[in-house]
């Protein structure tokens, strides 16, 4: 936790001169993160449930639900079916989370040899999937018949993909070796 927080400090001498910083307030930073993950039918209650519980247990915060936009005949989904679910962290629980992501959660996943560098959008905003969310220790796999992936959008206040890339590099975000 503190030594994520401490990252963003050294993030601030170190960028100063690449960003031309002139004031700490300037400096990059994290502003909130965004899990979001998809239920599918809002017909199956019971999928919705473990969804909400283990994203939960991730994130230690509730996820509020999210309903369709529009319906969608062909798939059968109505405007305000719940399609969704979705938990915005920031302060600690962002830090904490951020943390247990990509020192315990990551490198457990299979076959991993860093995170993809080109899924910065053009809003300085990092997306990341993770598709099992067995990776977490907080929960169980005792049913893994439920497994479930989510979308992790890190948000900052940067406003271009260069600058939000060495940002996210200097934090210590693992991204592949090209």
């Amino acid at each position: 936790m503190k030594m994520m927080k401490d990252r963003t400090k050294e993030s601030y001498k170190n960028l100063k001169d690449t960003f031309k910083l002139k004031n700490i307030m300037q400096a990059p930073k994290i502003e909130k993160v965004v899990i979001s993950s998809g239920t599918g039918s809002s017909k199956d209650k019971n999928r919705l449930e473990v969804v909400i519980d283990r994203l939960s247990k991730i994130t230690g915060q509730r996820p509020i639900k999210k309903g369709a936009k529009k319906s969608i005949a062909s798939f059968k989904t109505r405007e305000g079916d719940i399609v969704g679910v979705q938990v915005t962290l920031r302060g600690e629980r962002m830090w904490s989370f951020l943390d247990r992501l990509l020192n315990i959660a990551l490198p457990r996943t299979k076959d991993f040899r860093g995170i993809f560098s080109g899924a910065v959008d053009e809003m300085g905003n990092y997306t990341l999937a993770v598709k099992e969310h067995t990776v977490f220790p907080e929960t169980s796999d005792e049913d893994l018949k439920d497994v479930f992936g989510f979308a992790v959008t890190i948000v900052t206040n940067l406003k271009n993909k260069s600058d939000t890339l060495e940002f996210l590099k200097t934090l210590g975000f693992p991204f592949k070796k090209k």
